[in-house]
């Protein structure tokens, strides 16, 4: 976790440098892919994701070092060829588990975050689950099991080939000649993210683009059909929190109203979209029939609102640098009690987006619970022995964040009244 957390430390910053310039680049260019609500919306999914990785909240069903105990055959030679087989591997892996996550509704859940935006950007990129919280990873990587890649390896080659993936979420490149036969590139993901029905469940390769050719998921990107992106059950809502885990509440809901014991159980295990029969006709869903014409999720916010969001998201990754940065000292229970406060901060600022009042009572949520952390510390979990002032400014800028938000929040039901 600590480890993890240090290479975050340079990692997010990167990303949102990143980010900032493909906006710039867009507007250069006059083709502009990042809308800014959008954009907070997806950084601030892409830090309650990285939050819960790690805080280490989740449970592994088959851990990869007991599987490496249990069948490996041999050894691969240590050095280069031990990370090669390790990548590999892991891509292997992060083809299949990415494949079922989209064939099968219990998993779905896990990565509708992931494709929930609209835009197609590096910002989206970021969108990532915090709803996975059972892990089968370990399960497909059992060729690396066989040839006795040890665990370490793993550990290391994983976050690489992760961070690989972040590049290819681009409008801004074209095709890539010779490459597009061998690498996943921004045209086959942009195929992947596409709701057109000729695109729907392509190319779920993560960095080789040969595993979809060999297993028959692959489809090129055509000129003539421009790629919409999007989910077919729109989300409607900024807030990554409510994203992950609306699929789970449907498949709830539909099991529960579900007349026959059969489908109660078998929803889970369907492929995507099923729903029982007497469900889907007595409590319909909305879903874009049409994926040239429909109304893209964009509620008009009021003026200053969207500056205001920045600044919460720029004071959010400061929060989030000191957590990764001290997590060894700040420990356990500490390290949850900051978690959690991380969790209610992007659900405030994202609920006050998505014109809600209720993002007052979020907000005071929040702010309340960052009081008592501070108050019932003396301290903001050590950082004063680097900011001697750090406990008023903290607490000073706790009522105001409370006060903007109700401001605004009224502001904004006051503009939705008279706009109708």
């Amino acid at each position: 976790m600590e480890t993890y957390g240090k290479i975050l430390l340079y990692a997010m910053p990167s990303f949102l440098v990143l980010v900032l310039f493909e906006k710039w680049w867009g507007w250069r260019k006059g083709n502009d892919t990042v809308r800014i609500n959008d954009m907070i919306s997806s950084l601030s999914s892409g830090m309650t994701n990285v939050t819960k990785d790690v805080l280490g909240l989740s449970v592994i069903i088959i851990s990869y070092g007991w599987l490496t105990e249990k069948v490996a055959i041999t050894q691969v030679p240590s050095g280069w060829l031990t990370y090669a087989v390790a990548f590999m591997a892991l891509d292997f892996a992060g083809y299949w588990v990415h494949r079922i996550s989209h064939e099968y509704n219990l998993f779905w859940n896990n990565h509708i975050i992931h494709h929930s935006s609209e835009e197609f950007n590096l910002a989206c990129a970021l969108r990532q689950s915090i709803s996975s919280i059972v892990k089968i990873f370990a399960i497909f990587l059992l060729p690396a099991a066989l040839l006795g890649v040890p665990q370490e390896v793993i550990a290391i080659v994983a976050p690489l080939h992760l961070f690989a993936q972040f590049w290819y979420h681009t409008q801004h490149i074209g095709r890539m000649g010779f490459l597009e036969k061998i690498i996943v590139t921004p045209s086959h993901h942009r195929v992947h993210h596409a709701i057109n029905p000729e695109y729907l469940d392509k190319n779920y390769g993560q960095i080789f683009i040969f595993w979809d050719k060999l297993f028959g998921t692959y489809q090129e990107e055509m000129p003539e059909i421009p790629a919409v992106y999007g989910v077919t059950r729109p989300v409607q809502t900024w807030n990554p929190i409510k994203i992950n885990f609306m699929h789970l509440w449907l498949l709830i809901k539909d099991a529960w109203r579900a007349q026959r014991w059969e489908d109660k159980l078998k929803i889970w295990f369907m492929h995507l979209g099923w729903r029982p029969a007497d469900v889907a006709e007595k409590y319909p869903v909305e879903k874009i029939k049409d994926v040239y014409h429909f109304q893209k999720y964009d509620p008009t916010n009021v003026k200053g609102l969207m500056l205001w969001s920045w600044i919460q998201l720029l004071v959010l990754l400061v929060f989030l640098s000191y957590l990764f940065g001290n997590i060894a000292q700040i420990g356990n229970p500490g390290m949850f009690l900051y978690g959690a406060f991380i969790f209610l901060t992007v659900y405030a600022l994202t609920d006050l987006m998505d014109k809600n009042l209720s993002a007052i009572a979020w907000e005071v949520a929040r702010s309340g619970f960052g009081l008592y952390l501070l108050l019932s510390q003396g301290d903001w979990f050590g950082s004063s022995k680097y900011f001697a002032l750090i406990t008023p400014i903290l607490a000073v800028y706790f009522l105001i964040s409370v006060g903007v938000t109700i401001y605004f929040a009224f502001l904004q039901k006051e503009s939705s009244v008279s706009m109708a």
